[in-house]
């Protein structure tokens, strides 16, 4: 489904609610999520699941780094999903926010013999194993638990996901996963290994992916390594083959084509046809990403002979996924007059709209206030503007709050989530005093 709408009014809505009132009561920068919109994305997981016949042995397992809002975890657990973590701090926020234990798998490169303490005793479905180091770390410290720890192995296809190099975690020269030459031998030492039991195995080649076909590929190795296991007596209960399923973030007629969850995990389901382990998918941005918006205000406007500038309240520090990959994020009005043309992608999503506001139609660099010539939003923007315009910059529910940070001293943008007519405070707004409470100036000479 479409996230935002425009009424009858050039007002633009998420849900049933105009983002002009989401502004005028929590002010901006601000998040916008809705909860129609997430719940639609996992039902678009579970619709493609039952329909290929798996989804009673199937688990939809939300990767919290993508928004870790607890609003949208306790959404997803109510869904009955469970939830990918890469870290202790994910794993109480998933426990905070109502999720099941249970239905966790941890990833990660780094796990802390402290965030393997707290998993244990939570008692998570499966630690996903990315080194050796990991494994004799894991099996001491569930052998001074008195307990043994359910681990799958993340094996690493060396299958290049076609992706952007920061985001691709499945070659060889990633830091991810064990490399899969060597994943045979270290299964052989985990079963040896007396405070661990083999669950599974894992793979996740990247994110963004808008072909499934990688996907597929690394499936077919990890199978095949599946297959010797069985052979030398090591059954797994289940396969975890990530997530990865990119999205639109260009919504107009010449925007990128993104597969919806019926054309991703078909290829996907074909391979794994036959199969009678439990199936584990990682999705993340899928699931998030289209279902919020950063909602923003022009604060100054700087014409000049080669580039105007649109500086608005949001920053790289509020949305940093422009500054750090060159993104694509749509930008849109938050209100047009009723008379001015508006553009509309196929799916119905107000796009990049010249949406006549107070100002005339120009070409402008969307930028922040922070002092950093990479501080920038969106690159040639066909917008009319004028100051204290209302901004929606699309797609931003993945990894945009979940990357913020506090660079210049700014207070992290307020979050909230609507559903239906109803805005619920998911976050609020920091103030500037919480930012140094922590911290101590030196003590008074003698």
């Amino acid at each position: 489904m479409s996230l935002t709408k425009r009424d009858a009014n050039g007002q633009l809505r998420v849900e049933d609610v105009a983002l002009s009132d989401i502004a005028r009561q929590f002010g901006t920068p601000c998040y916008v999520y809705s909860r129609a919109a997430l719940t639609a994305a996992f039902a678009g997981y579970q619709q493609a699941l039952t329909a290929h016949g798996v989804a009673e042995r199937a688990l939809v397992c939300y990767a919290v780094k993508a928004n870790a809002n607890l609003a949208i975890l306790n959404v997803f657990a109510r869904l009955g999903a469970g939830f990918d973590i890469v870290s202790g701090g994910e794993l109480a926020r998933v426990l905070a926010a109502g999720g099941n234990p249970a239905k966790v798998v941890f990833s990660g490169v780094g796990k802390s013999r402290s965030e393997m303490r707290a998993a244990l005793a939570a008692g998570i479905l499966c630690f996903n194993v990315e080194s050796a180091s990991e494994l004799d770390s894991l099996n001491e410290v569930a052998g001074q638990l008195g307990q043994r720890a359910p681990i799958s192995l993340r094996v690493n296809p060396n299958v290049d996901p076609k992706t952007h190099p920061y985001i691709s975690t499945g070659l060889k020269t990633a830091k991810f996963g064990i490399p899969y030459e060597d994943a045979l031998t270290l299964y052989r030492r985990a079963r040896d290994l007396p405070h661990l039991e083999i669950h599974g195995i894992d793979c996740h080649i990247g994110s963004q992916l808008l072909d499934p076909a990688p996907a597929a590929e690394a499936a077919t190795k990890i199978l095949a390594l599946v297959d010797a296991l069985a052979a030398e007596g090591i059954a797994l209960s289940h396969i975890d083959v990530g997530g990865g399923m990119g999205i639109r973030y260009r919504h107009g007629e010449d925007g990128e084509v993104a597969p919806n969850a019926a054309e991703y995990l078909a290829p996907l389901l074909a391979v794994l046809a036959g199969r009678r382990e439990k199936l584990l998918f990682e999705p993340g941005r899928s699931l998030v990403g289209n279902a919020g918006l950063l909602l923003t205000r022009v604060e100054v406007l700087k014409h000049g002979e080669e580039k105007n500038f649109a500086v608005v309240d949001a920053a790289m520090n509020d949305l940093a996924r422009p500054a750090l990959y060159d993104a694509w994020h749509d930008i849109v009005p938050a209100s047009v007059p009723v008379d001015a043309p508006q553009k509309v992608g196929a799916s119905g999503t107000a796009v990049s709209n010249p949406g006549e506001l107070g100002g005339v139609r120009k070409r402008y660099e969307i930028v922040g206030p922070i002092c950093e010539s990479g501080d920038f939003l969106g690159h040639d923007r066909d917008l009319a503007l004028a100051e204290g315009d209302l901004l929606a910059i699309l797609s931003a529910g993945a990894y945009g709050m979940a990357m913020s940070s506090n660079y210049n001293t700014r207070p992290r943008a307020a979050e909230v989530l609507v559903d239906g007519a109803n805005v619920h405070l998911a976050r609020r707004r920091e103030e500037i005093a919480q930012l140094f409470a922590l911290e101590s100036v030196l003590p008074i000479p003698p």
